[in-house]
């Protein structure tokens, strides 16, 4: 069991948490969410120990192991599959304790010790380690052929799948997994998805991928105004309740500024009353202390569109006979041979394939990146395409800012008119004109996207354009390309973009372009029969305590019999006190209605009395009327408000 207990936490100036109180079971699988900067990666690292609270304490077992994504990767020449093994740190060390003890002389050579740590290896699963190792590298998607390949020739996105690895080869009882589909392609990411469901320890995952976050949690923790609330449930239990918190909230907040208005009503009437200034006295009081609620805060809504292209070709583009791939010096390396394709206009589809298979080589075909090893390509007259590569973010000149950007494309447009634009994609005031080197990876990939939105383009070739956006800005990119109103060909890790914005896939697989014939879950299906079957029949389960170990802290062995027994006091008290609280709540709610309708007809003669023309001689009967309806009306009200106040005294006294 983890517990937060008033944790506090401040970097630098800034809070990121307050008097945090939190429990997480043993066995939960907990999706840790907020919004960038909230303090997630803080708060990983002080269940890592590299960061103390400033208040409070963090609590779990001592016996528990735990794993995490380490994040720098040292440059080794290491073999990848070794450095994954690296990851069982208590096997590496047995094995070098055993190999010290056969290095010895005979003369001082221990035979119970060399037994003892065969006996230890085998407990370790030492002689399993090295496959299960390749099945974890071929999920992640590493060919036999890489496995054996030092660690240095990798770039950084495939050295952090190698440390994902590591964290995933280590026995451990607490996992911590920081974004651990960012450098994945889909077919890896429904692989460790699956892996993650059997894991049977503790995981604590953060991630702005919705559809990965549903399919592996049951509990959601969300970073909030420097607070941590559970939620049980996957990411879409999670939008659903926090949906009926904010609209519970309205309710409360309005209820309370009709409570607020009911009390100052009182005072402004009666304080200058001498029979009523010892209540209006206590109404002052009471409307001082009363804690005026605020509003659940609602992620800040960041929203976006594509503009309407200039121009509709169609076709917009004709591949005829088209091979893929890369000229280097006199040799070809075809990666997609035979295309025949043509983009009609509207069309929208994503392209789907497992890594390695071509989508990036094809896309860059189709973009005009590189050029057709033979077959012919033609561009429809007035096609204007909007291009994003996975590598997009570091096209972009770090040193110059978002406005320095935008006026390149558009230099004989109004820096005002930029400004404004660039305000749409949240870079308002200063950060219009600073350098972006300091951006986050999210905002760098926004400006990106803001680039290409201002071409107006009419055909979108998106590669994996959701890395590094959080969820906010994930779900922006959604709605906007499902309002587009050109062509689009989509490559992406999140199975919720696709969903939503495509209608059509088409599969890069076998070096061949050629349509996919069903949906996500049907690609699925044909991953794991096809090319994860192997991987996933061979797989053994994860290395994690066996079942039912971490059950055996105090605090799960409350019997069944007690918490039922407990619910059903609970139920019975709930029950006892709605059925006191109901004729109270009933009579406020008719006082309510009463009081608004007094106020209204209040208010009508009022006005009345306001006009000129009701002092005239002709009107004197209305006159009387008007006046003694006033009066009337300032009785009732009276009456009814200070009823009002008795019965909401009473409910106040109810519920302390």
């Amino acid at each position: 069991m983890i517990r937060f207990q008033q944790v506090s936490l401040q970097r630098g100036v800034k809070p990121l948490l307050e008097n945090v109180d939190l429990t997480l079971n043993p066995g939960d699988k907990i999706g840790l969410i907020g919004a960038n900067g909230a303090g997630k990666s803080s708060l990983f690292a002080m269940l890592r120990d590299e960061l103390h609270p400033d208040q409070g304490s963090i609590d779990f077992p001592a016996r528990w192991r735990m794993a995490y994504v380490a994040q720098e990767t040292p440059a080794l020449d290491r073999a990848a599959i070794e450095y994954a093994i690296d990851g069982d740190a208590h096997l590496r060390e047995l094995q070098a304790a055993l190999a010290e003890a056969e290095a010895q002389p005979d003369a001082t050579h221990d035979g119970n010790r060399i037994a003892e740590l065969h006996t230890a290896l085998a407990d370790a699963d030492a002689y399993t380690v090295r496959s299960r190792a390749e099945q974890l590298l071929l999920g992640l998607g590493f060919s036999l052929e890489q496995m054996e390949r030092p660690v240095a020739s990798f770039s950084g996105g495939w050295r952090m799948r190698l440390n994902l690895a590591q964290a995933l080869m280590c026995p451990s009882d607490l996992l911590l997994l920081d974004e651990p589909t960012n450098h994945l392609d889909l077919d890896a990411i429904i692989w460790l998805e699956d892996w993650l469901k059997r894991y049977q320890g503790t995981l604590l995952i953060i991630s702005h991928d919705r559809d990965f976050l549903d399919g592996v949690v049951n509990v959601i923790v969300h970073i909030d105004d420097r607070k941590l609330k559970r939620y049980s449930g996957n990411y879409s239990s999670f939008e659903r309740q926090r949906s009926a918190q904010l609209e519970l909230m309205a309710g409360m907040i309005e209820k309370q500024q009709r409570q607020r208005a009911h009390l100052q009503s009182f005072i402004d009437r009666f304080k200058a009353k001498a029979t009523k200034a010892r209540q209006a006295q206590s109404r002052m009081k009471a409307l001082s202390k009363m804690e005026e609620l605020a509003p659940l805060r609602a992620a800040a809504e960041f929203s976006f569109e594509f503009r309407e292209p200039l121009s509709a070709p169609n076709p917009l583009l004709v591949m005829e006979k088209v091979n893929a791939g890369y000229r280097i010096g006199e040799d070809e390396k075809i990666i997609v041979r035979g295309i025949d394709f043509s983009l009609q206009n509207g069309q929208r589809i994503g392209l789907l394939g497992v890594n390695g298979a071509g989508k990036s080589t094809l896309i860059k075909t189709v973009a005009g990146e590189i050029d057709p090893l033979s077959g012919t390509s033609r561009l429809g007259k007035g096609l204007v395409i909007g291009y994003f590569a996975q590598h997009q973010v570091e096209m972009l000149r770090h040193d110059e800012s978002p406005l320095w950007h935008i006026t390149r494309l558009a230099p004989d447009v109004r820096e005002q008119e930029l400004r404004n634009f660039l305000g749409s994609f949240n870079f308002n005031g200063t950060m219009a004109t600073s350098s972006i080197a300091p951006f986050s990876g999210g905002e760098k990939a926004r400006l990106a996207l803001a680039l290409i939105v201002w071409q107006r383009p009419n055909l979108l070739l998106l590669d994996e354009p959701t890395n590094h956006l959080d969820l906010e800005t994930r779900e922006a990119l959604t709605m906007a390309l499902a309002q587009f109103e050109g062509t689009l060909v989509l490559v992406s890790h999140d199975r919720h973009l696709l969903r939503a914005t495509t209608d059509q896939f088409l599969i890069v697989a076998d070096g061949k372009l050629q349509p996919f014939d069903g949906d996500l879950d049907d690609y699925k299906d044909w991953l794991f029969k096809t090319k994860l079957a192997a991987r996933n029949d061979a797989a053994a389960a994860p290395s994690a305590p066996l079942p039912g170990k971490v059950a055996a802290e105090p605090e799960a062995a409350v019997s069944l019999v007690d918490r039922k027994e407990q619910k059903r006091l609970e139920a019975e008290q709930r029950q006892k006190m709605s059925a006191l609280k109901k004729p109270i709540e009933q009579r406020i709610k008719h006082l309510d209605e009463q009081i608004a309708k007094l106020n209204a007809r209040k208010s009508e003669i009022d006005a009345r009395l306001a006009s000129p023309d009701i002092y005239d001689a002709a009107n004197k009967e209305e006159l009387k009327t008007l006046i003694t309806d006033q009066a009337y009306c300032a009785k009732e009200l009276e009456q009814m408000e200070n009823e009002w106040l008795e019965q909401q005294d009473a409910l106040e006294q109810l519920q302390a």
